[in-house]
């Protein structure tokens, strides 16, 4: 008699219950979205040290991630003397005192250069996200095999999500030169 009372509870709990639909499609991750779309970073103190000495100035940096990053070089009289344009495909460095420009790929730039520089490397160093730390970046880099600099980046305080001026320099007013001029 038990066996029977407890076959038709189990019968009557069974028919009021939901099965749940098992999907036979894999999960697709959702993508990973970043935290913030832009950055600023005003004020970076950058030493480049060379076999000829070292030359100090301050460099302003805006990002817009995985998209284009500018860096202005400022000397003294906060006078900007070279802009870099970067975009995930190609790089054009502005000399802003002897009016010549050069675009090149990553490719073309690391054909002269190591370690290789590539979009990642150089959106890291705009963001202070490199794996040396948010206060302070050193690279070293040789070009052509034998010349030798080092690159130091002191970072202040970045802000996320600003607005960030993206506009490309015209660079009609400047002489285009071989990137191999400048490495």
């Amino acid at each position: 008699m038990f066996t029977l009372v407890l076959g038709t509870l189990l019968f009557l709990a069974s028919c009021g219950a939901k099965k749940a639909a098992v999907s036979t499609q894999p999960t697709v991750p959702e993508p990973v979205v970043p935290a913030w779309h832009t950055c600023a970073i005003q004020g970076a103190r950058i030493t480049v040290e060379d076999a000829n000495g070292r030359m100090n100035a301050t460099a302003n940096m805006q990002v817009v991630r995985d998209s284009m990053c500018i860096i202005s070089v400022t000397a003294m009289l906060g006078l900007e003397v070279v802009r870099i344009e970067a975009t995930p495909t190609q790089v054009t460095a502005i000399d802003k005192i002897h009016g010549r420009y050069a675009a090149a790929t990553y490719a073309e730039i690391n054909r002269k250069t190591r370690p290789e520089i590539n979009w990642d490397i150089l959106q890291q160093l705009c963001l202070a996200e490199l794996p040396t730390g948010d206060k302070k970046a050193r690279l070293h880099y040789i070009f052509d095999g034998t010349e030798a600099i080092d690159l130091i980046v002191e970072y202040p305080e970045r802000r996320i999500d600003v607005p960030v001026r993206m506009n490309a320099a015209r660079l009609d007013n400047y002489t285009q030169v071989d990137i191999s001029k400048w490495l």
